[in-house]
């Protein structure tokens, strides 16, 4: 229940952050999509931060954070002396994006969080707080399921862009009540493009966080099955996520 809570009250923040410079920045498409000069740029002045000080420039945040976005880049810390100004598609900026530092013990590497997921997650956490109905839908696989938008009164499944193909992305509910991006399909294509064939048990996120400057975030472990396909690694009953 500390997780539950911890994780909506990270999102109504990360809400109240986006409210006060989406608009009507968000709108521009350069402040939508990854830039690798503005990556390169952050790239380089997180490191040289990091050789004068011998500290990383991020916030804190609690140790059970979810992984992906757990080491925010505090840019305060780095401007004016390491980079003149956020980048202008950093939400701090107007744009969709949370600059992040990934692998930050072993090779610190800006990384990318969309924070469209997080706003929407946001919204359905609101819904869930004033229904008094199941919200559990279709069961995918033990302490997964889909959810019965229309007992939190809206017309139409909410999904979620995919920062990686064209996808509009499910959102799914643990038993738990918890809300998570399902980026199966997304990991299905990848798995096929790349003729990929990942060995059972691994965390296949992975493959997305060394392919693109987005990471997956919000999201639950996946593996294979003996058919090469995506399916979800989550027991709570068993292990942490």
């Amino acid at each position: 229940m500390i997780r539950k809570w911890s994780l909506f009250l990270m999102l109504a923040l990360t809400t109240v952050l986006l409210s006060g410079c989406l608009f009507p920045e968000e709108e521009k498409v350069e402040n939508q999509v990854p830039d690798d000069i503005q990556l390169a740029s952050v790239q380089k002045a997180v490191e040289e931060y990091q050789a004068d000080t011998g500290v990383l420039p991020i916030k804190n945040r609690d140790m059970d954070t979810d992984m992906f976005i757990k080491y925010p880049i505090d840019f305060e810390k780095l401007a004016p002396k390491y980079l003149a100004n956020a980048p202008a598609n950093s939400y701090e900026k107007g744009g969709i994006f949370q600059y992040i530092i990934w692998d930050p013990e072993k090779n610190p590497t800006v990384k990318l969080v969309d924070l469209r997921a997080a706003e929407r997650m946001r919204e359905l956490n609101i819904r869930f707080m004033g229904s008094q109905y199941p919200t559990f839908k279709d069961k995918i696989t033990d302490y997964i399921y889909t959810i019965d938008f229309k007992k939190i009164g809206y017309k139409e499944e909410l999904t979620v862009p995919s920062p990686y193909t064209n996808n509009q992305l499910p959102i799914i509910v643990t038993t738990e009540g918890d809300l998570y991006v399902d980026y199966s399909m997304d990991l299905n294509i990848f798995i096929k493009e790349n003729n990929l064939k990942p060995t059972p048990g691994e965390d296949i996120r992975m493959l997305l966080v060394e392919a693109y400057p987005v990471v997956p975030a919000y999201s639950l472990p996946y593996t294979v099955n003996e058919n090469n396909e995506p399916v979800f690694m989550y027991d709570p009953t068993t292990e942490e996520k």
